[in-house]
């Protein structure tokens, strides 16, 4: 997997983190073992997604048609255009969302995080495409069951409701990023952005733990890997944060927050 440091970095910077370890460790949230036991009771990330709106009696139902599924690094959870069978509730892991435009570039939309649920939207098919970009686990469920279960909870559907104007917003705040905003501006919103999507989960370390490439950047970002580079190693030079292996690590978040709030 390729991460955020680049072959040009110090060999200090390629030693382990114990701060990324354990940063890492918050995002993969539950441990391959702790999944496969399906107790959705047990589950670490259940009050930052759908289930949180469910009581035990609720839950124990949506355990009975759930089942929890476990992804390889790069190994697609769906593709576009595929007929959309199933919804997708991360509970450990990072995902890659992304759409390929016709003339082959890949535009990522979004990275998705414990908590996070894909498969939601009212239609016949996945209209993107979602790859794990480490490890990760899923609460998967039929789309078929997902609704019937849906239709007999009002206050669930409340629920799924916050969630489809949580993703509304971060779109919303893309379509900025990829407008008017300069790289500078947009490297910048990305980080800060990411950071307190991290801190949502628990992590709220000056340290940035970025699993996903360069090249997962440039292409969320709408600029070039090497743009991408340049700026990291500007903001690197200027000294408003350092990069290590696997992230970065800010050492002026105001100024970032200013730069990314232009």
């Amino acid at each position: 997997m390729s991460y955020i440091s680049d072959g040009s970095a110090m060999a200090e910077r390629q030693r382990v983190n114990p701060a990324l370890e354990q940063a890492g460790a918050m995002i993969r949230t539950i441990s391959p073992n702790r999944a496969s036991f399906g107790r959705c009771s047990a589950c670490a990330v259940r009050s930052l997604s759908i289930c949180g709106a469910l009581d035990q009696g609720d839950l124990a139902e949506f355990e009975r048609i759930a089942r929890h599924v476990h992804f390889a690094p790069n190994e697609a959870l769906f593709t576009a255009g595929q007929i959309a069978s199933s919804v997708h509730s991360l509970t450990a892991g990072v995902a890659r969302l992304y759409k390929l435009l016709p003339d082959g570039r890949r535009q990522v939309i979004g990275f998705a995080l414990p908590g996070d649920v894909l498969g939601t939207a009212p239609s016949d098919h996945y209209s993107f495409s979602a790859d794990a970009i480490d490890s990760v686990t899923v609460c998967r469920l039929s789309r078929e069951a997902f609704t019937h279960f849906i239709e007999r909870r009002p206050h669930f559907l409340i629920r799924i409701n916050e969630f489809a104007a949580r993703e509304l917003m971060l779109a919303q705040e893309q379509m900025l990023l990829l407008g008017r905003r300069t790289a500078e501006e947009k490297v910048a919103s990305f980080l800060v952005g990411w950071r307190e999507r991290l801190a949502q989960i628990g992590d709220e370390r000056q340290t940035i733990t970025l699993p996903m490439s360069r090249q997962d950047i440039a292409d969320y970002l709408g600029l070039t890997i090497e743009t991408v580079s340049r700026t990291l190693t500007r903001f690197e030079r200027e000294k408003m944060l350092i990069i290590v292996a696997g992230g970065v690590r800010l050492l002026d978040p105001s100024r970032a927050a200013a730069m990314a709030a232009a």
